[in-house]
């Protein structure tokens, strides 16, 4: 390492910023985040730098302007300095006359003159992260900082801020070898979960109970994640997904859950298929029921992974209500579903302000006697998305013709959406179940039906709405 990271403290210390340009600013900013009292050695300010002093009343009086040209006298009482001027000689002797009175000293855009540099820096307060690149590569380090910026919850600050207000309670309550492995569950589940979604009094009334049941030393309860795996290209996981698959000790995933997304979960989690054929009995999803209950009774972190969205034809609302019946907690995280995903990989706009204004999501199961309103689904302008209907293709059109959908509706079949082998066939109601069997497609695929299935791109919703006046 070229340099050593360190973390200053510098509330309530002089700290000199010899410019008055914006980069002179930036940095007399940051400083004021720190609590510095920062004085600007400069002939005149720029605009930015004037308004450091009238941005909020906190800052007044610890924002003072030296209109001078630099002097080292400047430095005799500061902690740090840093020069930040278009001249490379009053840069040059910032640099000198604060390595003769051993402060710390930073030069812009120069590192041969600096004995600190300053970071690209990520501030969830009182987390800190810093990126540095000894000054070779700073695009680099601030693309890098930009990439953590995305990782990194917005509250894990409060997270920081609520584990330490429990810290000297844990450490009175537990003995030294417990301490980590509790902390790991608090901050790795549910209870991490809570806070960083804004509910810390539910998460320290759930605080409250674990603590104690370790001190009874009882048995510790697990908790069940429900999460969507999405369509199935591992890089559409949301963040939480993937935080929770890395926490998990038990995976109990489907068939429409990829090698590649099960290669995201933490490489010690025990795998557990319980996949269904399409339309699977009742009996299969009691199995996943009692798998849960019982992974979850034995302490254990269960993340139950789905293709798509677990509350959208997923049952994932049968799974909460069995779970919360037996009192086991359930995190869930919502997955992009497939009915999005497959029109997003098609170029589909759902809804599209001359072609359709609603759309329906229905399912391709259903029975002799099923409920659908099959006159409103063949409604114009209205799109359509039916989920696991490839083997129903054929009783969809029909029914959707018998309720007045014209046999040259636009619709889209979309097989394998977002992963490798997708395909998407385009045709008229009317003949898309007889290309479907030409072309051998199966399952996973999606159905669109509506006036927006012609559309190839934005380039064709005239040609399409042209078309539908013309017809009109």
């Amino acid at each position: 390492m070229d340099h050593l990271p360190i973390f200053l403290r510098i509330e309530d210390r002089e700290a000199v910023v010899v410019g008055g340009g914006a980069v002179a600013a930036r940095k007399a900013e940051l400083l004021l985040k720190c609590g510095a009292r920062v004085t600007l050695v400069a002939p005149a300010l720029g605009r930015a730098a004037e308004a450091l002093g009238r941005t909020a009343a906190e800052l007044r009086g610890r924002v003072r302007h030296v209109a001078e040209e630099f002097r080292p006298a400047h430095l005799d009482q500061a902690t740090l300095a840093i020069a930040a001027t278009d001249s490379r000689e009053t840069n040059a002797a910032v640099s000198a006359a604060a390595r003769e009175r051993r402060i710390p000293v930073n030069v812009a855009d120069d590192p041969e003159l600096s004995t600190f540099i300053l970071p690209a820096i990520v501030d969830r307060s009182p987390i800190i992260v810093a990126v540095g690149s000894h000054g070779a590569a700073p695009v680099l380090a601030r693309r890098l900082r930009e990439q953590l910026e995305a990782l990194l919850p917005a509250r894990l600050g409060a997270l920081a801020h609520f584990a330490g207000a429990r810290r000297r309670r844990v450490q009175q309550t537990l003995r030294p070898s417990e301490r980590r492995p509790f902390w790991e569950r608090i901050l790795g589940g549910r209870i991490a979960a809570q806070v960083l979604t804004g509910d810390e009094a539910g998460a320290a009334a759930a605080f409250d109970a674990d603590l104690a049941a370790c001190r009874s030393r009882g048995p510790r309860r697990g908790e069940v994640y429900l999460i969507g795996a999405g369509p199935g290209d591992p890089d559409l996981l949301t963040l939480r997904a993937l935080h929770y698959l890395q926490q998990a000790d038990v995976v109990l995933y489907d068939r429409l859950v990829p090698e590649a997304v099960l290669e995201r979960a933490r490489r010690e989690a025990e795998r557990v298929f319980v996949g269904k054929s399409a339309g699977g009995c009742r009996g299969a999803q009691e199995r996943i029921h009692e798998l849960l209950i019982d992974h979850a009774r034995r302490g254990l972190r269960v993340a139950r992974l789905k293709g798509g969205d677990p509350f959208v034809f997923g049952r994932g609302g049968e799974e909460i209500r069995v779970l919360a019946r037996h009192g086991i907690p359930v995190t869930v995280v919502p997955g992009i579903t497939a009915g999005l995903a497959a029109a997003a990989a098609a170029g589909i706009p759902l809804t599209e302000r001359r072609l359709a204004q609603a759309v329906t999501f229905a399912t391709g199961h259903f029975a002799e006697d099923d409920a659908l309103d099959w006159q409103a689904l063949a409604r114009p302008r209205h799109t359509v998305v039916f989920y696991m209907g490839v083997g129903q293709l054929e009783r969809i059109a029909a029914r959707l013709g018998e309720a007045g959908a014209p046999a040259d509706r636009p619709a889209a079949l979309i097989e394998r959406a977002a992963l490798p082998g997708e395909r998407v066939l385009r045709a008229p109601l009317g003949e898309l179940p007889r290309l479907a069997r030409a072309r051998n497609v199966s399952a996973p695929a999606l159905l669109i039906i509506g006036e927006v299935a012609a559309v190839e791109g934005a380039a064709a919703i005239d040609a399409v709405v042209e078309t539908l006046r013309g017809v009109a």
